[in-house]
């Protein structure tokens, strides 16, 4: 493990990012290292951008990630993966949902949605994992877990016991959604080996 892991986690308001990001905080906790993290809501409630800057290590002392040093780059949203890629290091994991959010600045003139956010960021990144996690929450039966089916994909890529992952989910989720969301988060591993 590198001294720091940096996992910038981003997308747009109402997608959960936040709940992720506080369980991947308390997850890296539980498995012995030290976390700081950063949120930025903004206008979140209201459809905005939303990121949160999680580090974890021996020890951490600044809660950003410097520009070009995100070990991953986890995008609710597709445009959002195409918008904080210069976050990411030279050989680093972009996990993209495949899901569009247009804001609503996009409906006017002044600014256009990209066509393929994907495929522009395929070309200038190493190792991007897209995944359609509304697609399967809706099929395990709540759209609800996306947020936690893409934590199961991102802890593909992290060497922290899978055990670790489920037990902090049990704490942190409502009891009566607990079951729900450990099947969304071994979705979110299974969807992984699809796409590499």
């Amino acid at each position: 493990m590198p001294d720091i892991h940096n996992i910038l986690i981003v997308g747009v308001g109402g997608q959960g990012i936040l709940l992720a990001s506080e369980l991947l905080g308390a997850v890296a906790f539980e498995a012995g290292y030290d976390v700081k993290k950063s949120e930025v809501h903004g206008m979140a409630q209201r459809g905005g951008v939303v990121s949160s800057h999680v580090r974890f290590g021996e020890k951490v002392y600044s809660p950003l990630i410097p520009e070009g040093e995100a070990d991953t780059i986890l995008a609710f949203e597709e445009a959002e993966a195409q918008r904080w890629l210069h976050f990411l290091k030279p050989g680093g994991n972009l996990i993209v949902n495949r899901r569009r959010l247009v804001p609503p600045i996009a409906l006017m003139r002044d600014f256009s949605y990209p066509s393929d956010p994907v495929e522009r960021v395929r070309e200038r990144s190493g190792r991007v994992i897209p995944v359609d996690a509304m697609k399967f929450a809706k099929e395990i039966g709540n759209p609800k877990v996306e947020n936690i089916l893409l934590l199961g994909t991102l802890s593909t890529t992290l060497w922290i016991d899978a055990a670790i992952w489920t037990d902090t989910i049990r704490k942190w989720v409502p009891k009566e959604t607990v079951e729900i969301n450990l099947k969304a988060f071994d979705e979110g591993r299974n969807t992984v080996s699809w796409h590499q």
